[in-house]
């Protein structure tokens, strides 16, 4: 009788277990549709200082294989990827006269057979004709935050970049927010990752001005909306 019972059960077990897999199939796949949305990123710090009125609000910028604070405000319309006009791109320089890209982000797997599990990588459009796509990683030599192809990326540190567990609003990258803003000899303030959370003291400079700033996910559909 218990053989039977035992028997008779096996197709139930086996239909909640497809029940289970496919419902964490769908979970997934809401969870991987919800980390491609593509967002930009503002710094944020926290000070009332002249220094802080430098970086504070504004956007992250792609210029030059790095990754940068613009000088502008995200606040302003016309500061996003996809115009082309004389004004906007104006506006996308930097202070040294080299054109920047908004960066435009998503998450992504990061595609390598020598990480398991593969980290979740950052992308991010850095041209729109022909529309192109960069991979955002730490320098490995210097703690630079750089983007570029496969290639250039894979010796260095790709991930995993993920968003605060609370409000899934900041950025972090191997699961906390140690980013810097570095000034370089052209005015520009750089980002940095504090890996080694020493103040980045075996790369930069006393002399350097530097902030630790968080960055703060803007998703680009919602600003669209309003």
């Amino acid at each position: 009788m218990l053989g039977l019972l035992t028997l008779t059960a096996i197709p139930t077990v086996i239909g909640v277990g497809q029940g289970v897999s496919q419902q964490r199939a769908q979970n997934a796949s809401k969870a991987d549709e919800k980390r491609m949305a593509k967002f930009y990123l503002e710094a944020q710090y926290e000070s009332r200082s002249t220094r802080a009125r430098e970086v504070q609000g504004k956007r992250v910028v792609l210029r030059d294989g790095k990754v940068e604070i613009s000088h502008k405000c995200g606040a302003w319309k016309a500061y996003s990827p996809g115009l082309t006009s004389v004004e906007t791109q104006a506006y996308l320089s930097s202070s040294s006269g080299k054109p920047s890209y908004t960066l435009c982000a998503f998450y992504i797997e990061y595609p390598d057979e020598e990480r398991k599990p593969a980290p979740l990588g950052l992308v991010s459009q850095v041209a729109d004709d022909p529309p192109m796509l960069n991979w955002i990683y730490v320098d490995k030599n210097t703690m630079e935050l750089k983007h570029g192809n496969r290639s250039q990326s894979r010796e260095h540190h790709v991930g995993p970049w993920d968003w605060t567990e609370e409000d899934e609003i900041g950025l972090t990258f191997e699961g906390w927010e140690g980013f810097v803003a570095v000034q370089d000899d052209e005015g520009e303030w750089q980002l940095f990752f504090d890996r080694n959370d020493d103040g980045l003291k075996d790369f930069v400079g006393k002399r350097r001005r530097k902030l630790e700033v968080t960055l703060e996910r803007i998703l680009c559909d919602n600003e669209k909306k309003d």
